[in-house]
């Protein structure tokens, strides 16, 4: 009697769908040809909008990746120092997978231990992750401090440099008093259109 590869599936029934559209879908396969169950195979699978991302192997003992997607990096300036109390920028890196990433902070071209606070890589709730690396400094004139990330999205360690130039709140100060004028001189333009229209349906009269 030759043998039989026995085979169960668990299928997850349904696709599920997230507010912005995606689908997300997960597989279970088991395979087995002995009676005792010990050569059983486990194959876990987990698509999003009908992709492959992850796949688990029992025989294997880990999960193979065989989608990465790269993160979207900012630093941006959370406080200002007062010259007592120092300086915080934040680096935060979103939308990527898989969930594994290191972030760190760059002084001078070297790595800053002290001052620094991470969070644990969150979950976005669509199959995403992000995260977010606080450094505390007190700023000196000339100095260049960046932002490392790696990830295996990415052939080598990305670097993002911090310009203090212009912040965060003195960009969206400038956009503010921008549109402001920008808006007097459109009132102005239209009330003198208007007084010239009305002046010149006007008749004099002599007295």
């Amino acid at each position: 009697m030759s043998k039989l590869l026995k085979i169960l599936l668990f299928l997850l029934p349904a696709v599920l769908h997230t507010a912005n559209g995606d689908s997300l879908a997960m597989s279970r396969w088991c395979y087995w040809s002995k009676a005792d169950l010990s050569d059983m195979e486990l194959i876990e699978s987990y698509i999003v909008n009908k992709i492959k991302y992850a796949e688990f192997n029992s025989t294997l003992g880990s999960a193979i990746l065989s989608k990465t997607v790269e993160p979207q990096v900012e630093v941006t300036l959370v406080k200002k120092s007062d010259g007592t109390h120092p300086a915080r920028l934040m680096c935060s890196a979103y939308s990527f997978f898989p969930p594994l990433i290191t972030v760190t902070w760059l002084r001078n071209g070297k790595e800053v231990k002290g001052g620094v606070t991470s969070t644990e890589e969150m979950a976005d709730g669509d199959w995403y992750y992000q995260i977010h690396s606080h450094l505390e400094y007190m700023p000196e004139s000339g100095e260049q401090i960046s932002c490392v990330v790696e990830h295996a999205s990415f052939q080598k360690p990305m670097e993002y440099k911090w310009d203090p130039s212009m912040s965060e709140p003195d960009k969206s100060k400038i956009a503010i008093g921008a549109s402001g004028l920008v808006l007097g001189i459109v009132l102005s333009a239209a009330g003198f259109i208007y007084y010239k229209k009305k002046a010149s349906g006007r008749i004099l009269v002599p007295t």
